[in-house]
């Protein structure tokens, strides 16, 4: 029996408003807090977890920018000729994404979402690597760095598996006494939620499924170590959409040439725009203005959330929906979902939660890149008890 384990849980887009009144983990994880999450979406929300810093210091946010000079997808421009009815189907998005990622041989989450051929080699990909690996941030390193670096045996989740290999896998790891610390990513809650909503009766079924799980691994890990201390936690929530917007139908019409006067993406709940001629950003602010379902994220509330970069390379102007409103058609599809996240962070829906064994976690864990620290204690723990043996 080998001395200590530590698990750390993340089930995505388990949302405080959704887990507040359901006894999920009450047994295994009894002490529960609601953390705030970071503005953005995934792509922010796990590489702020997993390295404890914020977007503006390692620059994983949004996915795709304006930056035509170093576009990994200028080969994929022909397929504008082809028809709409085949390239917008969310079937050969998925076929396409799977080989160009092949080709490019990125490492992290890659989609090509509904961005159109006709402009997609004005754009780059900011997640050419996986933040679940080594130097797999773009700037800064993560947690699997200090385990690299202190040598302390680890699992952590393939996201190329199905959930079900995730829990075997971790299961077998803990079985053998082979890890001493464990990241685990299950992404199937979130998927859920985009589809059904949040007021789902689906919903308290799935987390009554990961509660399941989760007590399994925990039930397994006490025959094979002295102590095991978990943290289960989200990165963001979910919230219901129900109000649906179309920005293009506006922007369009003013005869702007996107790659000349502008660039714009379309975000499920963002606009990210950049201004390549004077005068322009003037004619689409007032477009802009004249949706109340949103408005512009100013400078100062950018910086105040660790969003906004100097160099604009995620857009000169942020326009921000309200929550519950999506931007449909956007780039990220062409047809509503029912629930989405990416709202502002101090929004109702937008919180995180984090649910723990013990009661040692630290007042000051508020916000998700501070799950790093509890992550980072364990790491040293564990090299500490390598030192001492």
């Amino acid at each position: 029996m080998k001395d200590h384990l530590s698990l750390f849980i993340m089930v995505d887009a388990c949302g405080w408003e959704i887990v507040k009144d359901h006894p999920f983990l009450k047994k295994v994880a009894p002490h529960r807090r609601k953390l705030e999450s970071v503005f953005g979406y995934s792509s922010t929300c796990v590489p702020s977890i997993l390295s404890g810093r914020w977007p503006d210091e390692h620059r994983n946010w949004c996915y795709f920018v304006y930056n035509p000079a170093e576009s990994p997808f200028r080969t994929l421009r022909w397929l504008r000729w082809l028809p709409t009815a085949v390239t917008s189907r969310r079937i050969f998005r998925r076929w396409l994404t799977k080989f160009v990622k092949v080709q490019l041989k990125f490492r992290g989450y890659f989609d090509l979402y509904n961005i159109p051929f006709k402009y997609i080699h004005l754009f780059d990909f900011t997640e050419k690597k996986s933040p679940l690996k080594p130097k797999g941030m773009n700037r800064g390193p993560n947690i699997f760095d200090l385990l690299e670096e202190k040598k302390i045996p680890y699992f952590v989740t393939d996201p190329s598996q199905p959930e079900e290999e995730h829990l075997r896998r971790l299961l077998g790891d803990i079985e053998s006494e082979r890890i001493d610390f464990a990241f685990q990513y299950w992404a199937g809650l979130d998927g859920l939620l985009h589809m059904v909503g949040n007021d789902s009766p689906e919903i308290p079924k799935k987390l009554d499924h990961y509660d399941r799980w989760i007590t399994q691994v925990m039930e397994t890990a006490k025959k094979h170590y002295r102590e095991v201390r978990l943290h289960v936690f989200s990165d963001h929530g979910m919230a219901n959409c129900d109000v649906h917007i179309d920005l293009r139908a506006k922007i369009d019409p003013l005869g702007l040439e996107m790659g000349k006067d502008y660039a714009v993406v379309y975000d499920s709940t963002m606009a990210r725009f950049w201004f390549l001629k004077p005068g322009v950003k003037e004619r689409i602010v007032e477009v802009l203005n004249g949706f109340p379902e949103g408005r512009i994220m100013q400078e100062e509330e950018l910086r105040h959330y660790r969003a906004f970069f100097d160099d604009h390379a995620f857009g000169e102007l942020i326009w921000l929906t309200q929550e519950g409103t999506l931007i449909v058609p956007s780039h990220m599809g062409e047809r509503p979902i029912r629930a989405m996240h990416g709202y502002h962070p101090t929004d109702p829906q937008s919180y995180a939660t984090l649910f723990s064994s013990h009661d040692e976690v630290p007042a000051e864990v508020t916000h998700i890149p501070h799950i790093y620290q509890l992550m980072e204690r364990a790491v040293n723990y564990h090299a500490a008890a390598q030192t001492k043996s």
